[in-house]
């Protein structure tokens, strides 16, 4: 992008100075598949020190200004005093994700099990996480259910949707006036012949019968191959249903890699519906958000990594010449309307975000910024002995 398109790239800089990622504390820990952790150096041992790592990327960045929280990974005896620490360390606390996938007791489903204890026990972790959020102040409260069957027969279908429902109503009817239910699907894993709540249209619907505080996510890594993500984005948009991402990247199935890694052009084509839908503004309510687990790669450096492409797809997007792309779409210039696209994605966006940076008195490259920071030896060096948090812990 050449310096005389400048007021182009002043619009460009001035939304991207309003944009908010939220970045997950069990990336900070360690994590990896089911196959494998791989055990880091310097990695947290407890939420404190998962957040003091999240303020680092945060100053590096300027964008990354709330961390999500996952219970019981996350569980403190004192909410109030976590959040007073993040409050110390200029970050807040984010989306509060549930878990109710672990437990021997989930092992027929959580809020879909047949026992009617299990179920119960389910719900008073969801309605515990409620809690929590009033604690920390916490606007959204995150659901995933890996609950489902893996046998035909195995149990009625139907009639776990209805469990789910009355599940999601106790659960909605808790919530405050500023909170949020964002309710998550997933295409498979760990159940492989029905999920309870597979794919968008399913956890639209629920949302909808809720009313208007539920509201659905989107994980970039749980669809099937080829699946039109955008298509997702622009419909959820339209009727007011859209409320996060969780941004990773995948090659086959949910590998929940760095985002815009596997496919950069597929996350800029998701931007484009949210700046076309006008909800990059945190006014919109959008939560965007990273879920991801690094295995091999350093935590800290993938963060930031991971941060700096979205900002990339999220500046390619804004450089979209809206008015040409539609007298291209209304004249059915189809070659012409897709060349505006590719100009906007085959933009070098990397000076203008150094650019921006400086504006905010930050170091325009945040990778290199960290690597000279000395922040990695010094945990290296404090975090030895003790139990590292991790996936599970």
């Amino acid at each position: 992008m050449s310096q005389s398109d400048a007021p182009a790239r002043d619009r460009v800089k001035q939304a991207l100075r309003t944009q908010r990622i939220e970045t997950p504390s069990w990336a900070y820990a360690n994590s990896g598949t089911r196959f494998k952790v791989f055990a880091q150096e310097g990695v947290p041992r407890n939420p404190y020190e998962k957040i003091a790592d999240a303020a680092v990327v945060h100053r590096l960045t300027g964008v990354a200004p709330t961390v999500a929280l996952h219970i019981p990974w996350d569980r403190v005896d004192d909410y109030t005093d976590l959040a007073r620490y993040a409050a110390d360390q200029r970050v807040g606390l984010g989306a509060i994700n549930a878990n109710v996938f672990q437990d021997n007791d989930y092992k027929l489903g959580s809020v879909t099990n047949p026992d009617p204890g299990v179920r119960r026990k389910a719900i008073d972790h969801l309605l515990e996480c409620v809690d929590i959020m009033d604690r920390t102040g916490s606007r959204d409260l995150k659901l995933w259910f890996s609950d489902g069957t893996n046998y035909p027969g195995q149990d009625d279908i139907r009639t776990r949707q209805d469990r789910l429902a009355a599940a999601l109503r106790e659960v909605y009817d808790r919530l405050g006036e500023s909170q949020r239910m964002l309710l998550e699907y997933k295409l498979f894993e760990p159940a492989f012949y029905t999920t309870d709540v597979p794919d968008w249209g399913t956890a639209y619907a629920h949302c909808l019968e809720l009313g208007p505080k539920a509201q659905v996510v989107i994980d970039t890594g749980h669809h099937a191959p080829g699946t039109n993500i955008e298509f997702i984005v622009a419909f959820l948009l339209r009727v007011g249903k859209l409320g996060a991402f969780d941004f990773n990247s995948r090659f086959y199935a949910d590998d929940d890699l760095m985002v815009g890694s596997a496919d950069p052009f597929q996350l800029f084509r998701i931007m484009c519906e949210i700046v076309r839908g006008d909800a990059l503004r945190p006014e919109a309510g959008i939560a965007f958000m990273l879920d991801q687990c690094h295995n091999i790669e350093p935590k800290i450096p993938a963060i930031i990594r991971s941060v700096l492409n979205v900002q990339e797809a999220t500046a390619k997007a804004l450089l979209v010449d809206a008015e040409a792309l539609a007298a291209a779409q209304q004249a059915g210039d189809v070659l012409g309307a897709n060349a505006v696209l590719m100009d906007a994605y085959n933009s070098d966006v990397r000076p203008l975000l150094a650019e921006l940076r400086a504006d905010l008195g930050l170091d325009p490259d945040p990778m290199a910024a960290y690597a000279r920071s000395g922040y990695f030896e010094k945990i290296r060096a404090e975090r030895v002995g003790g139990q590292q948090a991790g996936w599970g812990a």
